[in-house]
């Protein structure tokens, strides 16, 4: 995709109320989006498509939902304290400031020793005005806030910067309770929280944003079999949702670059506008997180298996995915602009025309009703299929403006159908699909729309 059409993306989302910059009529705030009327519906639809493969289709992964903030050992004993930073550079003219490691890398110089003392940048000037860069210093990312009334060092928490921890504490719950033999996953959506020094395009990397992670807990010695399976789940989800494969790829971490807990991480890429980048990650913990919080605790958080009476800490494989960071990729590899148009109409009325080809899965709007008429019969026939329908799927219901018009509105917004009742609709009880990918149009009974749509749908 062309890197411009990342600008119109970003104008259709605003334009047709998929996303809004937060705080939009104070001048917005910090990378910051709310997700508008079409956008909760996508985000919603992507978040329930991952959880169907994810938890409801398993028998051996199990959900959960755990608090933002958490006891502040939490993050002690999984290192975030004392490592979860960013390196940090300020430019002395403009006062801009940057990540470190990125400017490095974007000169091909090595960030070996980075993160264990301070390294100079002399090397490298500001990419905005080729000022003076500061000596690097880290910058830890979690937000801070405060429990209670006293704003001091024993009432200090934070908001936590990823959802996996509440997942290891609640361990021995779900052990205990779920009554699962290993090797069995634990999953949950939630919000997470990193003051990120450099967010940016778009909704790709934000301060608050949404995640999808599952820990899948497994006996040590089988956790290269388990990573291996759950790197091809991680492209599959993707494919089976409609995103071209050319455009995804795996990036396996070296290992001198791989975090204190990962015995491996491989991330699935996708080609975004700007090029390649992390969509999900997928890392082999081993029983790192476990081990530190029984450590910290003073809880027994290992695992007996009842068939042999062995005990042994899990090793823990986490494909982790960030919810927002899905919902882009989907609305990219969706978007498509064709010139001159598609309609059968004169040819100095054809227009550049804007397409969102969402798997009907995930597409926010999944028919919409439109009769060719905005008098009775036709509306109040309208009206009736949309309420019938509504009762399984988004429908939407549009009499303004000529049926063309309506149908590019649909296209622009991802919906897969458009159902139109037209004049023979009184008499012969049927109206008229058509498909937003092929524009083939069907004659179909209105007592058999559900069934005809639950089954070119699929949900």
């Amino acid at each position: 995709m062309p890197a411009d059409n990342m600008e119109k993306i970003v104008a259709l989302a605003k334009r047709r109320g998929f996303l809004f910059p937060g705080s939009d009529i104070y001048g917005g705030i910090g990378s910051t989006y709310d997700y508008g009327p079409l956008g909760v519906l996508l985000k919603n639809n992507v978040r329930q498509a991952w959880w169907r493969a994810m938890v409801q289709s398993r028998e051996d992964v199990v959900g959960l939902d755990a608090a933002i903030i958490m006891h502040p050992k939490t993050w002690e004993a999984s290192g975030h304290l004392a490592g979860f930073t960013d390196p940090l550079v300020d430019c002395k003219k403009c006062k801009k400031r940057f990540r470190a490691d990125h400017l490095l890398e974007s000169k091909g110089l090595s960030m070996k020793g980075l993160k264990e003392k301070p390294t100079l940048m002399s090397e490298v000037k500001c990419p905005e005005c080729g000022g003076e860069l500061t000596d690097i210093r880290m910058f830890n990312l979690m937000f801070k806030t405060f429990m209670g009334p006293l704003e001091d060092a024993a009432n200090t928490v934070y908001l936590r910067p990823e959802t996996a921890q509440g997942i290891f504490v609640n361990f021995a719950n779900v052990r205990d309770t779920a009554r699962k033999r290993l090797p069995f996953g634990i999953a949950q959506c939630g919000k997470s929280f990193r003051n990120e020094i450099t967010p940016g395009n778009f909704i790709f990397r934000t301060r608050e944003f949404e995640q999808m992670e599952m820990e899948y807990f497994c006996k040590p010695g089988t956790d290269e079999e388990t990573f291996e399976y759950w790197k091809g789940f991680m492209m599959d989800w993707f494919a089976g949702l409609g995103v071209r494969r050319d455009s995804l790829r795996y990036y396996e971490h070296p290992k001198e670059d791989l975090s204190h807990y990962s015995k491996r991480t491989v991330d699935l890429e996708y080609k975004f506008p700007w090029g390649w980048a992390e969509l999900w990650g997928c890392a082999n913990r081993t029983d790192f997180d476990l081990k530190q919080h029984a450590k910290f605790s003073g809880q027994d958080l290992s695992y007996r298996d009842d068939l042999t009476n062995e005990r042994y800490v899990p090793y823990v494989v986490e494909p982790a995915l960030g919810l927002d960071r899905a919902v882009l990729t989907f609305l990219i590899d969706a978007y498509e602009e064709i010139d001159g148009g598609r309609s059968t109409t004169t040819e100095s009325n054809k227009e550049v025309e804007t397409v969102l080809r969402l798997h009907p899965a995930i597409a926010p709007i999944k028919a919409a009703v439109l009769p060719l008429s905005k008098k009775e019969p036709l509306t109040g026939i309208a009206k009736e299929i949309r309420a019938k329908l509504a009762e399984r799927w988004m429908v939407q219901y549009d009499e303004v403006a000529s049926v063309g018009r309506r149908y590019r509105r649909q296209d622009e917004i991802g919906t897969p159908f458009c159902i139109t009742v037209d004049f023979d609709t009184p008499n012969d009880k049927k109206v008229t699909v058509r498909d937003r990918d092929t524009m083939s149009q069907e004659r179909v009974a209105i007592d058999e729309l559900v069934g005809y749509l639950a089954l070119k749908l699929g949900v």
